[in-house]
């Protein structure tokens, strides 16, 4: 008996999955993006190969810090992976009892993370949970909206292992201090300086700026598969890359998730096809005009908050208008044949923007028709 190829198959059917359109962006609940083909196979090479996975590990390394000019780089299974082992590096270094007996270890060694208040966010799991998966303790600066170099200044201590700096849309972002001035107060005490960008686009500003490691998502801006990617100063990645010994073991990467970042890389780098802001704009923009031709609905173009070339379509719902809140909106537009997933992180304000950098002109008309049947009444 043959079996049908899984290639072949239509998974939708085979699992009574619902289909999806990602209104919402490089979100993990959704599995992030979609790599390109010369990533997919990559990884299938990957897959029916063996290596010597250190060596593996290593080499590909070296070549990714090569292609970025930094001192040292590692794949990892995913960005908050990275975080917890950062974290666990700096607070381990060499120590080898630490690194088997991390968390029951009564040894007194630095473990205070300072965290910008406004940056202890929830990215989809705690940041500090990150942080204390790696054997780290959360130490809040500032206030929940402000946060500048001298208030991260005065809590270092002797007990500081790093500061952690969160890029992230997540995070408040007015009156906080910026990248390089966090780097500059880590210089200027000796200590390291963790930068969580796992949804930026740039790769090495960041580090160029002073950070001695640099977390990235590997399916998100880069388009890889499930991992992670973490750059930076050549003996914190090599503390890094030990906790493959200790915290890191159950977080380990396969040989193919090595394999398709690394790829994903050289092209990202190499072969730009980037969607520009403006070339966002340009194809939401029939959608934004049909959306306000709706009674109760009104939608113009915003630009994304953490400061990246993002444009997305901001959809305000009137509830007094349509009898239905922005927030039973969203709940709504997940049900049927095609859930639309938004960004729903103003909702309670009455209103959702739609990421549209993996959504087709096509989708865009669903979305807009999904909506309009349900503001209508239409089944």
């Amino acid at each position: 008996m043959s079996l049908e190829s899984p290639a072949k198959k239509d998974i939708y059917g085979q699992y009574h999955l619902k289909k999806v359109i990602n209104a919402s962006g490089r979100m993990t609940i959704l599995g992030v993006s979609t790599p390109r083909p010369e990533v997919v196979e990559t990884v299938s090479q990957g897959l029916n190969e063996y290596f010597e996975i250190k060596d593996l590990i290593d080499k590909t390394g070296q070549y990714i810090a090569r292609l970025l000019n930094v001192e040292n780089a590692v794949v990892v299974s995913c960005a908050s992976a990275g975080i917890a082992q950062a974290v666990a590096g700096l607070i381990v270094k060499d120590d080898r009892d630490l690194l088997f007996n991390l968390h029951s270890s009564i040894k007194n060694v630095p473990r205070e993370i300072i965290v910008a208040k406004g940056h202890n966010v929830n990215f989809g799991a705690p940041i500090g949970t990150m942080v204390a998966l790696g054997g780290g303790v959360v130490v809040e600066a500032g206030y929940a909206n402000e946060c500048d170099a001298d208030h991260i200044a005065s809590l270092i201590n002797v007990n500081t292992a790093a500061i952690l700096y969160v890029k992230s849309h997540h995070c408040v972002q007015k009156s906080m201090l910026s990248v390089a001035q966090a780097a500059a107060v880590a210089q200027k005490y000796q200590i390291p300086l963790i930068v969580d960008a796992a949804a930026e686009e740039d790769l090495v500003t960041y580090y160029q700026q002073g950070a001695d490691i640099v977390i990235y998502s590997g399916a998100k801006a880069i388009e890889g598969p499930t991992s992670g990617l973490a750059i930076g100063r050549h003996q914190a990645i090599e503390w890094l890359k030990r906790q493959s010994e200790g915290i890191g073991r159950p977080m380990k990467v396969g040989k193919e998730g090595i394999l398709g970042l690394t790829r994903a890389i050289e092209l990202y780098i190499n072969d730009p096809k980037h969607e520009t802001g403006q070339q966002m704009v340009s194809k939401m923009q029939p959608f934004i005009e049909k959306l306000n031709a709706l009674n109760g609905i009104s939608a113009k173009v915003v630009w994304d908050s953490a400061g990246r070339d993002i444009a997305r379509a901001e959809i305000a719902f009137d509830a007094k208008v349509i009898g239905k809140t922005a927030i039973e909106m969203v709940d709504l537009m997940k049900q049927g044949d095609i859930a639309v997933y938004f960004r729903q992180y103003k909702a309670n304000e009455g209103k959702v923007d739609a990421d549209v950098r993996s959504v087709t002109s096509a989708q865009l008309d669903t979305i807009y028709h999904k909506i309009k049947n349900i503001i209508q009444g239409v089944e």
